[in-house]
C-alpha cells in the first residue's frame, strides 16, 4: 500500500501589514506557509474501482490526489463549444458513445443533448462534465471538487448513477473522486475511503440507502410537471391512467398508460418520465415493471413501444419483458425477437429510429402498487 508523505510550502511575503500580522499573533512566518501531509492509499494493483478523498476546506484533498494520481488529475478536458449542442462537445468520439456514456450518468433527455453546455442546469452540467472526464480518461479519472456546485439530491442520485455505470462497466474506468461533502459517501458506494480530517483510510464497499418510492394514481394535470421532459412530444392523450411515483413527498415520475386500440385486455405505456435529477438510477424501469405487475394482476397486458435508447437497453436485459416487435432505423419489421438479442441501432436523421415493442411477461408480483422499494 502506497504511502505519500510530502511538504506542502507557500511562500509568505514580507509586508508592514504582514509583521503587524505576525506581530499580533506571535507568528513565524516561515511556519504559516509550510503543512505536513501524510496519506495511505491502495495501490494500482489492488483490486478497486471507485475511491474518494473526503474532508474539510483546507485539509489537503487535492494536494493527496496530485501526488498520487499526477496523470490522472493533471489531463484537463478543453473548454465546452459556446454555440453548439452538447453531443458537438465531444469530438472524437461517435454519436453512439456519446449518448451511451451521457445515459449512463442519468443525463438521458434527448432534448438536453440537443442544448449547448451553457444552457442546461447546474444538475445536467455537472453529469455532464462526469461523462466526458470518463471517457477521455483511459483508465482512472479523477474527478476534483465532486458534487460541490449542485444542490445535495442530485449529489445523492448523480453519485449513485455513477457508480452504477462504472460497476455495470458500461463506464470501464477506475474512479477517484475529491470532495468536502460526507453525505455521498453511501450512495457513491466506493471501495475505499480516505478521511482527511482525521487521515484515516477505510476500506469496505458503504450500502446506498434504499430508495422507497410512493406510487400513487394521480389526475391529468401532473403530466404538466413533466411534459417538457419527455423524449418525444409534450402532449398526453386525456384517455390515459395516470401515476405518479414520489420520493420523501417529492414527485420525481410520471407514467401514462391507455388501452390499446383494437386489443381488448391489453394495455400499453404511453408516457414515461423521471425528472433529470432522479435520472440514472432506474426508477422509470422500476416504475414500469411495478404498474405492468399491477395491471397482469388484474388481467390486463401490458405493452411499452419506446425509441429512447436508454429504455431499450434496461428493457432487453430485463426477464420481465420481452422483445415482440423490432421496427429497425424507420422501415421493416422485424418480431419475435427475444429481449437479450436486440442489436444496438445508432440513430440517423436520413435513416430515421429504430422502435422496439417490449410485452410485459412477469406476473409473479401481485398487489398493491403503492410502494417501490430499489435496492
Amino acid at each position: 500500500m502506497p504511502v505519500f508523505d510530502f511538504q506542502l510550502e507557500c511562500p509568505v511575503h514580507d509586508s508592514f501589514r504582514v509583521r503587524q500580522v505576525t506581530g499580533m499573533f506571535d507568528l513565524a512566518p516561515e511556519h504559516v506557509g509550510r503543512a505536513s501531509i501524510r496519506a495511505d492509499l491502495p495501490g494500482p494493483d489492488e483490486p478497486w474501482t471507485i475511491g474518494i478523498i473526503v474532508g474539510p476546506s483546507g485539509s489537503g484533498k487535492t494536494s493527496v490526489a496530485k501526488h498520487a494520481f499526477p496523470e490522472a488529475y493533471g489531463k484537463q478536458t478543453h473548454p465546452w463549444p459556446e454555440n453548439a449542442a452538447l453531443v458537438d462537445g465531444f469530438p472524437q468520439r461517435s454519436i453512439r458513445e456519446i449518448t451511451s456514456a451521457l445515459t449512463a450518468v442519468g443525463l438521458s433527455s434527448p432534448p438536453a443533448w440537443l442544448r449547448p453546455y451553457s444552457c442546461l442546469s447546474r444538475g445536467e452540467q455537472f453529469r455532464a462534465d462526469l461523462a466526458r472526464t470518463l471517457m477521455e480518461n483511459d483508465s482512472l479519472a479523477v474527478v476534483d471538487e465532486f458534487t460541490s456546485v449542485v444542490d445535495r439530491t442530485v449529489a445523492k442520485i448523480g453519485s449513485a448513477a455513477v457508480s452504477r455505470a462504472i460497476r455495470q462497466r458500461r463506464l470501464a474506468k477506475r474512479l477517484v473522486a475529491v470532495s468536502c461533502h460526507y453525505d455521498i459517501l453511501e450512495w457513491l458506494e466506493p471501495d475505499w475511503v480516505l478521511d482527511m480530517a482525521t487521515g484515516q483510510l477505510a476500506r469496505g464497499r458503504l450500502r446506498r440507502p434504499r430508495i422507497q418510492l410512493d406510487i400513487v394514481r394521480c389526475h391529468h394535470s401532473a403530466w404538466r410537471l413533466f411534459r417538457k421532459h419527455h423524449y418525444l412530444s409534450s402532449t398526453m392523450s386525456t384517455a390515459c391512467e395516470c401515476y405518479l411515483a414520489t420520493y420523501h413527498g417529492e414527485p420525481v415520475a410520471f407514467c401514462a398508460l391507455m388501452a390499446a386500440a383494437g386489443r381488448k385486455g391489453r394495455w400499453r405505456i404511453s408516457r414515461l418520465v423521471v425528472l433529470p435529477d432522479y435520472q440514472g438510477i432506474g426508477i422509470g424501469t422500476k416504475l414500469a415493471d411495478s404498474l405492468a405487475a399491477d395491471y397482469t394482476a388484474k388481467r390486463r397486458g401490458v405493452n411499452l413501444t419506446t425509441s429512447h435508447p436508454a429504455m431499450i437497453a434496461a428493457l432487453r436485459h430485463s426477464p420481465r419483458w420481452k422483445a415482440v416487435r423490432v421496427q429497425a432505423n424507420g422501415y421493416g419489421v422485424q418480431s419475435g425477437h427475444r429481449s437479450g438479442r436486440i442489436p444496438y441501432y445508432a440513430p440517423s436523421i436520413s435513416q430515421g429510429r429504430p422502435v422496439v415493442t417490449f410485452q410485459f411477461t412477469d406476473d409473479a408480483r401481485q398487489g398493491a402498487i403503492s410502494q417501490e422499494s430499489m435496492p
